[in-house]
């Protein structure tokens, strides 16, 4: 199920930096999240396994199936909108998984998103928003409340921009040692300022919902981009500081 990935030389260096003990793995299978057979390949590459052992209690009773999974007692690696690169640290080491359907992406964006990985790792950030919300992910529900699907993908954009707080300073400083991936990151950034420029716009003409309108404007916290109201207010270090506290809040106003 499992290779070991050669490493750039970059990417190799952003390993040692930010997660020195790391395993990079090719998958032979694409998933959302990895079934069983795979799940035990894993375990015999890696000395432990530590669940994340969300609590359940944490749903409400119309979440998606596939998040009670998550918040279940057993390994639950990868989760739908983690694109084509996984990671996990509910094992020992912890471990970066690439996706076949990255194939056909030039090599330096796949080496970005490897590298992002790693220092998301190395930054501690949660690997689900569960981990971001716990018990309050329930409040930040009843605060949106929308549809369980698009308080799924909300959440997950909210989670995603509060880790981007935490590593765009990294990417923002990669020009000159890492100067490839600092132009894939960058690169990927202009390709979405146009989006974010109409963003608004396309929700008032019903041409995008509300959930990837969160989707896109959270990866622009990502890119360090100027996103729009109502999500540039997760653009803020208050946001980094205070995390689901401030996203309930965050959902409140959304929602008033």
């Amino acid at each position: 199920m499992f290779d070991d990935r050669d490493l750039a030389p970059e990417v190799s260096a952003v390993r040692d930096a930010h997660a020195p003990d790391a395993l990079v793995l090719d998958s032979d299978g694409d998933f959302e999240t990895l079934p069983p057979a795979a799940l035990d390949d894993l375990g015999g590459r890696v000395d432990d396994i530590d669940p994340a052992g969300y609590d359940p209690s944490w749903l409400l009773g119309d979440a998606p199936e596939l998040l009670a999974r998550c918040a279940g007692p057993d390994l639950t690696v990868g989760m739908p909108g983690d694109g084509a690169v996984a990671w996990t640290v509910q094992t020992d080491p912890p471990a970066v998984i690439v996706k076949p359907r990255i194939e056909g992406s030039p090599a330096e964006f796949v080496d970005f998103l490897i590298a992002e990985a790693l220092v998301e790792i190395g930054a501690g950030v949660p690997e689900q928003f569960l981990g971001l919300f716990g018990a309050q992910y329930a409040d930040f529900a009843a605060a949106l409340d929308a549809a369980p699907g698009t308080t799924y993908q909300v959440a997950a954009a909210v989670c995603d921009a509060y880790r981007g707080l935490h590593t765009s300073p990294v990417f923002a400083n990669w020009g000159g040692e890492r100067d490839r991936l600092f132009a894939a990151w960058s690169d990927a950034g202009a390709q979405l300022q146009p989006r974010l420029d109409d963003l608004m716009a396309d929700v008032a003409r019903g041409d995008t919902d509300f959930g990837d309108a969160a989707e896109l404007a959270c990866a622009g916290v990502k890119h360090g981009l100027d996103v729009p109201a109502p999500f540039g207010a997760l653009a803020v270090e208050a946001f980094r500081d205070h995390g689901a506290e401030y996203a309930v809040r965050w959902a409140q106003k959304v929602r008033d």
